[in-house]
């Protein structure tokens, strides 16, 4: 039987965190029937986890290469796991796979996080022991759950997230087996080579995107959300807005982008549209040494930390897309609901978010098994890392009280910033300062260029607007000129730099 994931994956933990993970050298019954329950309950909603026996372990790593188990065991053991699991209460079964690593035989046990938690499992295997407990993990460790661990555990009762439940407004036909083939051979997946031959209901249970008996098999949300076209026919609002107020929120003028599809899809492609459409670099160079300083007006890594943790953690039962707003001195990515009441505004000022209970214990996953994001809590570290290595400035989290709402604040670079004041300084004389897509055709203007052309640089489509905006106000300051000004509407009239535009870009270059 094989695994949604690639077993060397497993063995390095490249995708998957080592408190999901728990290696054993040999058979040990009790102890893997206390994580198989621990991982069935799945005490912070991180989807549950894999027990690997075969496999020796030196302080939480694995030893390899791995020394195998007796391949005349596996069958054995396979039927003793499957009785374990109607040892449970609730009855709970994982999948189980045995793998080949080189000329050693190892069994890899999927322990799903259960629909009908809390489970509890025998303390004891020995003939007469009836005491029953309820087992967690504790970082990456099983542990028996103590009383206010059980009384948190209880409160989980049969509330599965919402990503991990079945869907039975879907159809089984829903689920679109070009985009699970995609998925599969995006992340190396060692079902990959199967997924072709394979029974299409049998390969969603594989994936642990489809549930209920063979006769009726419903999708799960999750795979709703990442395995069907549009997403937003079963979860309204499951969109990313790309919003850009070149001028600012107050001007007449914004262009709008909405990104669609599936989850891992849509974000993907908002990221490569804001990299191509907002991302600039400057470079700084200096006179006394060879290397010259190199600024972006924001770091992209913090852009696509803050987009893939709005996309992992939003709820999608409420009907509000995700939204990022390009201004001129500041974008900001907003997301509903909010962060989980545990973390304090407080805690949010200090840049503290040390919640574990995540809101889409799959999403996540799947977001993690295609390197879109890591999933520890280092979300945060990481975007605040990539602020601090460009020299912009700290970041805002913002919320209210009642955590309806999720609102990141990333600002300019100062080196752009002082750029913008340069700007709102600087009048042209017709009352009103450059725009910043004025300022784009001043910098890019090579040469003699068509309307159409100039247009193309700010991204305008509507010529007479654009004329009124941008360009009279370029030609009025003597910014720009027409090279056939007898004859403004002429079919072959070009725009270029005039003197004095040369003199205001010379002057912000000295700046």
């Amino acid at each position: 039987m094989n695994l949604p994931i690639n077993i060397n994956d497993l063995l390095t933990a490249r995708t998957v965190e080592w408190e999901r993970l728990e290696f054993k050298a040999g058979w040990n019954p009790e102890k893997v029937l206390h994580t198989m329950c621990a991982f069935a309950n799945d005490f912070h909603n991180l989807g549950g986890g894999y027990i690997i026996i075969g496999v020796e372990e030196d302080n939480g790593r694995p030893v390899l290469p791995p020394q195998g188990m007796p391949a005349g065991e596996l069958d054995a053991i396979q039927k003793e796991i499957v009785e374990f699991g109607y040892r449970m209460v609730p009855y709970y079964h994982p999948i189980i796979a045995p793998c080949k690593i080189g000329e050693k035989h190892i069994l890899v046990l999927w322990a799903i996080g259960g629909q009908t938690r809390p489970y509890k499992a025998p303390v004891s295997l020995a003939k007469g022991k009836r005491e029953f407990a309820y087992y967690i993990r504790k970082g990456s460790v099983t542990v028996r759950a103590r009383h206010q661990d059980e009384v948190e555990l209880m409160s989980l009762a049969a509330t599965v997230p919402f990503d991990d439940r079945m869907n039975q407004a879907a159809i089984f036909d829903d689920l679109d087996l070009g985009l699970m083939r995609a998925y599969l051979k995006q992340v190396k997946s060692d079902l990959f080579p199967e997924a072709a031959k394979m029974n299409f209901v049998q390969l969603c249970r594989r994936i642990n995107i489809a549930d209920g008996p063979d006769e009726a098999v419903w999708p799960r949300n999750v795979g709703l959300m990442f395995f069907n076209n549009n997403p937003s026919k079963f979860f309204p609002q499951t969109q990313i807005d790309v919003v850009h107020f070149p001028e600012g929120p107050g001007a007449d003028f914004f262009t709008e982008k909405i990104f669609t599809g599936p989850l891992h899809v849509m974000l993907q492609d908002a990221l490569a549209h804001i990299r191509s459409t907002v991302i600039e670099e400057k470079i700084i160079k200096h006179p006394d040494r060879a290397e010259a300083d190199r600024f972006f007006n924001y770091p992209f890594a913090a852009i696509e930390e803050a987009l893939c943790n709005a996309v992992y953690h939003r709820s999608y039962e409420i009907r509000e897309p995700m939204e990022v707003r390009i201004l001129p001195d500041r974008i900001t990515i907003s997301s509903f609901p909010g962060p989980d009441r545990s973390i304090r505004k407080k805690d949010m000022q200090e840049f503290r978010f040390l919640s574990r209970r995540y809101r889409n214990r799959r999403v996540g996953e799947f977001l993690k098994e295609l390197e879109m994001t890591e999933g520890r809590g280092t979300g945060i570290p990481k975007m605040l890392r990539a602020i601090r290595d460009n020299g912009s400035p700290a970041p805002i989290f913002h919320t209210d009280d009642e955590r309806t709402y999720f609102l990141v604040e990333l600002f300019i670079h100062p080196v752009f910033a002082e750029s913008l004041k340069w700007l709102q300084d600087t009048q042209v004389g017709t009352k009103s300062a450059l725009s910043r897509h004025q300022v784009e055709i001043l910098n890019k203007c090579k040469g003699e260029s068509t309307l159409l052309e100039l247009m193309s640089i700010t991204g305008r489509k509507d010529r007479t607007k654009f004329r009124q905006q941008v360009l009279n106000h370029l030609i009025e300051a003597a910014f720009i000129e027409m090279t056939i000004p007898d004859k403004p509407t002429s079919s072959k009239q070009k725009y270029r730099l005039t003197i004095k535009g040369q003199q205001l870009l010379e002057q912000e270059k000295n700046r």
